[in-house]
This record gives structure tokens, sequence and C-alpha cells, in this order.
């Protein structure tokens, strides 16, 4: 049976994950108020993120300011989330 959760990200009720993608009480928040295709949405975003702030997932101060975006992006939470300043996708246009 799909599980169905009321996606933050798509303001709008979709499949919701199926397994935590992150540890933690910010994991919970996430698999409770993020669906698949939100979940995908953000992995693109920190794609992004990781490679123009030049953070590492085996460092712990890269992995707290991923966490922070993580908050921006999911629960509008603070000032991260958002494409760095400047951004320009592939193509030229920003995004």
């Amino acid at each position: 049976m799909t599980r169905l959760v009321q996606c933050v990200v798509l303001k709008t009720q979709a499949e919701g994950l199926d397994k935590f993608t992150h540890p933690g009480e910010l994991g919970q928040r996430i698999f409770d108020n993020v669906s698949k295709e939100g979940w995908q949405q953000w992995l693109e975003r920190s794609t992004t993120i990781i490679n123009e702030n030049g953070l590492s997932t085996a460092d712990i101060q890269s992995i707290e300011l991923i966490e922070k975006h993580m908050l921006g992006f999911f629960f509008g939470e603070g000032d991260y989330g958002q494409l760095p300043a400047g951004f320009q996708a592939a193509g030229g246009g920003k995004k």
C-alpha cells in the first residue's frame, strides 16, 4: 500500500518515501513531510549546493551546513536552502 504525505515541497499530497533518507529528528521530519518527488528535487538542489560551496559529505562541518540547507529547502527555516547567489545552470539560464 502506498504511503501518502502532505509534501512540504510540492504543497500537495503525494507518495511518501519508502524509508528514512536522513538520520535523527530531521530524518523523521523529512520522512513524515516529504514525498519521493520532493526528495528528488532536494537531491538535485543538494548536488548544486555541495558543488558550488565545495562541501564534503565526509566532513562534519559540511554535513552541518548541508542540514541547514535541508531545513531551509524543506521547511523554510533559516537563511539556507536556496541556490547559491549568482548560480547559473549549465546552458546559462539561472535557476
